[in-house]
């Protein structure tokens, strides 16, 4: 039996692996470029401090790949184990990315990491660099198909459900492959994965510089990550636009809740910076906005209007009500396939199928549904408002504040002097966790801000789920969460242990 605690333990459960798994992948894709970066300079310049560089960050690099790899695996078994009639549903598709990503990419990058650290003896140098290049293509390539399908489950295209079968199936694999949203937030996650690499790098080489330890490093270190995270910030800025504009365009819901839009607003809509949100009443008693800034960014236009929550929820009703009349069609059809009466009407209704099967929740036959499940319905249509609004502007303002760290370290690296400033080292060092919290947060607003959707529109949350036990559901739980920060201890410890110990290589004098 399907019980609401149920539904809610195992989307804790995923939430915590994936959330935990999350903080070691942007590490990897932003310094595995930052290592081509280094090794290239390398090469052109035969310097053996740039090659110490490369060694000494590729260690801190492969310390974070393993916990990424370690916690990574667990994400996929879940599905199975405690997303069974998902995977049933739309595995077809949604297996299709996750298992090119293992042939393609993940062979490929646990290939390249060995003979990044076994080769540098064994390989010439330009033959290693060649290494470490495809060594960042894999980690980017893996990023990519695990976006793909978590793009299509944000925006389900090239796919149809099949009533002989009651699946998804796959139709159109370019459409899943060139998917706006997979492509826009692929795009944007990895550039906040430079972000964090950057981060990374700067904060520590500015702990060398206040320590006056390993200087000739430090500054070459700093250097390269300025550089790399302006260039980075300022991308995931710009890119962060085309997703707003996506998301726009296949999940009105979401945007609506992020931007805190209850009514709709003559078009171009203004952007609330800041509100007093009253869900309670279901409005803002207050609001700070900048004028038309919302309706370029969402619409691109000055002319078509951003549906506020009342208006998508009135629309909501009226496809639940067409969904019901869907589902009783599909299940004559289950009960009967060659009854043509109920096969016409699925046809007529079937694209709204998935929000009839939102009343499952409430009662079995959704021909009982009444008016007070229906309108429970259609309230779960739309997350809480303030979570996202807050977490949206908080993950923003993290953002512009790194990117003006990274653009006042840019400058200060033009004179050596400036570099070493104090209070620029400091304030590097202080920063060190922010890209990690813009990045959980950005995780949570997209996937707390699909729901009550695993596939938006297509499949409801609380029908996907394996019927387990809640009790199980506590153990593995608990375990988890007690591995994953053991896992993390583990992490931390390892990376202190070698930062403190430093690159040590009398090659860091030669300049």
């Amino acid at each position: 039996m399907i019980t609401e605690q149920l539904v809610d333990l195992s989307r804790l459960q995923f939430a915590s692996t994936a959330l935990y798994h999350f903080l070691f992948v942007p590490l990897t894709l932003g310094m595995v470029w930052l290592l081509l970066i280094m090794e290239s300079v390398y090469v052109m310049t035969g310097k053996v401090i740039w090659k110490d560089m490369t060694q000494f960050w590729g260690k801190l690099f492969g310390i974070n790949f393993a916990l990424g790899v370690t916690t990574g695996l667990t994400l996929e078994f879940q599905f199975g184990t405690n997303w069974a009639y998902y995977s049933h549903y739309v595995g077809d598709i949604f297996g299709a990315p996750l298992a090119i990503e293992g042939m393609m990419a993940f062979f490929l990058e646990s290939t390249m990491l060995g003979l990044f650290f076994y080769g540098w003896d064994r390989l010439s140098k330009h033959q290693h660099l060649l290494v470490t290049l495809l060594l960042a293509v894999a980690s980017n390539l893996s990023a990519l198909w695990i976006l793909i399908a978590n793009g299509w489950m944000q925006n389900p295209v090239g796919a149809e459900f099949n009533y002989q079968t009651m699946r998804m199936e796959l139709v159109d694999f370019w459409a899943v492959l060139f998917n706006p949203d997979a492509q826009a937030k692929f795009v944007h996650t990895v550039s906040a994965g430079y972000v964090t690499g950057s981060m990374f790098v700067l904060s520590i080489s500015s702990w060398y510089l206040l320590k006056k330890r390993h200087v000739e490093f430090a500054r070459r270190s700093f250097r390269v990550a300025a550089a790399f995270g302006l260039a980075s910030a300022l991308s995931v800025i710009v890119l962060g636009d085309e997703s707003g504009y996506t998301v726009g365009e296949s999940q009105q819901t979401k945007l609506a809740a992020l931007e805190a839009i209850w009514q709709t607003q003559p078009a171009p809509a203004g952007l609330a910076l800041l509100a007093g949100i009253n869900e309670a009443e279901q409005k803002n008693d207050w609001e700070l906005q900048v004028p038309w800034l919302l309706g370029l960014i969402g619409t691109r236009s000055l002319t078509r209007e951003i549906p506020g929550i009342h208006q998508i929820k009135a629309n909501n009703r009226d496809r639940i009500l067409r969904g019901r009349v869907a589902v009783q069609a599909l299940e004559a059809l289950r009960a009967r396939r060659d009854d043509a009466s109920a096969r016409q009407t699925f046809d007529d209704t079937k694209a709204d199928l998935g929000f009839g099967l939102l009343l499952k929740k409430y009662v079995k036959d959704v021909s009982l549904a009444t008016p007070a499940m229906i309108e429970r319905a259609v309230n779960d249509t739309v997350p809480r408002v303030t979570p996202m609004f807050w977490g949206f502007r908080l993950m923003v303002g993290l953002g512009f504040a790194m990117l003006t760290l990274f653009a006042v370290a840019f400058w200060s690296t033009i004179k050596t002097a400036n570099m070493q400033k104090p209070w620029l080292l400091r304030w590097a060092l202080w920063m060190l966790p922010a890209p990690w919290m813009a990045c959980e947060l950005g995780w949570l607003v997209a996937e707390y801000g699909r729901q009550p959707w695993t596939i938006y529109g297509i499949l409801p949350t609380h029908l996907s789920v394996s019927a387990l036990s809640v009790s199980h559901l506590y153990g593995s739980l608990a375990g988890f969460i007690a591995f994953y920060t053991a896992l993390l201890a583990v992490e931390l410890f390892l990376l202190l242990k070698f930062v403190r110990q430093g690159p040590g290589s009398e090659a860091m004098n030669d300049v």
